[in-house]
């Protein structure tokens, strides 16, 4: 290993698991010339502050501080230095706040200002306005005091914050400790430090302990664990194998390296859909395993893996789990439920949680409405393409993507108001009219109508002229219109793109956009590609132009069948 990984606590207190002494944070820290000074602000140390106190975890890992060691024995501090410095000022303002036992006994030195580590010991209000690094260093330390004042209502409570606090830091909290070797030259790594390029994330972290503690204890695997590492993160980077494990989630920044997520998985930690994580829990919850039983348990990142792997090859499962997952079930919870059942009970599990998802009641299915109940619809018509679907679903087409509900029916052009949007309703609606000539004789005028109108689009007025010309148009492409039906016999599953293209438009004009997206390659899905090729209508009443009230009644049965299993 090129570098050396630690995990080393901050102060001097005892071990939570093993109630032995710790040894903290000792020695000199040099800041060179190419750092900036110390910025953080009242924000920033506050939220650390807030983040310690609230913590409810036995350890609490701090980001990584990376170190070289100096020819002196001082540590060339490359990365890291807001952090130890934050925590530097709060051990010293609990020193001189009653408490003398609590400090830091490790120091800072600065090669710009070697005047820092006095300045330090004072943090004097005048002598802050000298300079930029004192005056924020001071602006740290009342920020400190400030939080402590604000969260602790007489002496007394004060007192006990910060005890709590002292013994939290002394026993919790842990830095990250990232060693590089002495050779490695300390301005190019800061640069890729803070470029991002440097692998900090909780499973490289992992991959470093783990990696250590095999070469130490079973000599040659740590290349083959090393080879298997990167045949995993091969699998997890192919699509149809990440939509179906991440779903939804398709956070670039948490999952830089794919085979974090087995790494959350094992740790419990739900993957996260909004909100900020606690840094460093995944590699909280594991780094033991990962340093004293290596082996048994890179076995179980293994069986993740197959586990995985299994049921991308029976679309039975991966159907259900990815509708599952893509839903917002974690691929966590249903490993573990994978775990304890066999696979009859494991089915009737998937079944149950299908049905939870849906919240559907069996009779209610045809009177959901878009107006009121839009994200039941969404869940039913994803459902519904996934059960039709004999091979797997493709889930890579659909998550992190926006899809919408889009209306069959003809919808209403009288909110059009735009020049462009009357000649784009007009040209798509004359492909429509042409397409109905054949078999209608009262389209031919109205071609000629719409001929006539383009020439005067751009004139005063025209929007007058437009919504009646609209209104017959849709009137002969809608014969027995009932008005808007917002039911989900009226609705297909679309994406944002398409369906922006579509709207406002009657059947036959989304019929023919359907059919040529398609034609193009462009993923349509598969209920909404049937409903525009009239699938679902019983074979004695084709007629391609309209969709009428037996093809929403074909169409509607289609869905209660597929669905009935999963209704309530």
């Amino acid at each position: 290993m090129d570098y050396k990984l630690e995990y080393k606590p901050v102060g001097f207190g005892d071990d939570p698991e093993s109630g032995k002494p710790n040894q903290g944070l000792t020695g000199t820290f040099f800041i060179p010339a190419y750092q900036r000074g110390y910025r953080w602000r009242k924000d920033d140390v506050n939220k650390l502050l807030k983040d310690i106190s609230e913590s409810k975890t036995p350890y609490y890992s701090l980001q990584p501080i990376v170190v070289k060691k100096r020819e002196n024995g001082d540590w060339e501090l490359i990365d890291g230095q807001q952090r130890l410095t934050t925590l530097w000022l709060i051990f010293n303002y609990m020193h001189k706040n009653g408490y003398p036992d609590f400090r830091a006994v490790y120091h800072l030195e600065y090669e710009t200002r070697p005047g820092s580590r006095d300045y330090l010991q004072t943090l004097d209000a005048q002598q802050a306005q000298e300079n930029i690094d004192y005056f924020h260093l001071r602006a740290a330390h009342d920020a400190i005091a400030e939080w402590f004042e604000a969260n602790a209502g007489n002496n007394q409570a004060k007192g006990s914050k910060i005890t709590k606090i002292y013994r939290y830091l002394a026993d919790s909290v842990r830095i990250i400790w990232y060693e590089v070797p002495e050779r490695e030259k300390p301005i190019p790594l800061f640069t890729r430090l803070n470029q991002g390029r440097i692998p900090l994330t909780d499973a490289e972290l992992l991959k470093a302990v783990l990696l250590t503690h095999v070469a130490k204890n079973h000599k040659g695997r740590e290349a083959e664990i090393a080879a298997q590492w990167d045949g995993m993160e091969r699998d997890l980077q192919r699509p149809e194998v990440w939509a179906f494990v991440a779903g939804n989630v398709q956070n670039d920044a948490l999952y830089s390296t794919r085979i974090s997520l087995l790494f959350d998985t094992l740790a419990e930690r739900e993957t996260p859909t909004g909100g900020k994580p606690q840094p460093y829990h995944t590699f909280d919850t594991l780094r033991a395993q990962a340093e004293s039983s290596g082996l048994e348990f890179w076995k179980k990142v293994e069986t993740l893996h197959a586990q995985i792997l299994g049921w991308l090859e029976e679309p039975r499962w991966y159907n259900k789990i990815g509708f599952l997952v893509a839903c917002g079930i974690s691929i966590g919870k249903v490993q573990r439920q994978a775990l304890d059942s066999n696979k009859k009970a494991f089915e009737d599990w998937l079944d149950e949680q299908i049905r939870n998802t849906l919240r559907i009641k069996a009779d209610a299915l045809h009177e959901l409405s878009y107006e009121t109940n839009p994200g039941a619809l969404l869940r039913a018509l994803l459902l519904f393409n996934v059960l039709i679907c004999r091979e797997r679903f493709p889930f890579e087409k659909h998550v992190g993507h926006a899809w919408t509900l889009e209306h069959i029916h003809a919808q209403n052009a009288q909110d059009l108001t735009r020049v462009d949007q009357w000649k784009t309703w007009l040209q798509e609606h004359h492909k429509a009219l042409k397409a109905l000539q054949a078999t209608d004789d009262a389209a031919m005028p109205l071609l000629d109508e719409i001929d006539t109108a383009m020439k005067a689009v751009e004139e005063r007025g025209f929007g007058e002229r437009f919504r009646d010309l609209a209104g017959r148009i849709q009137k002969a492409l809608t014969p027995d219109d009932e008005g808007a039906d917002h039911t989900i016999a009226n609705l297909a599953l679309l994406s944002h793109n398409v369906n922006a293209e579509l709207s406002n438009a009657v059947f036959e004009v989304k019929r023919q956009k359907v059919v040529d997206r398609d034609k193009r390659g462009d993923y349509i899905p598969a209920a909404t590609r049937n409903v525009f090729l009239k699938y679902y209508t019983p074979a004695n009443h084709i007629q391609p132009h309209f969709w009428d009230e037996a093809d929403k009644d074909g169409y509607r049965q289609a869905i209660q069948i597929n669905l009935k299993p999963y209704l309530q």
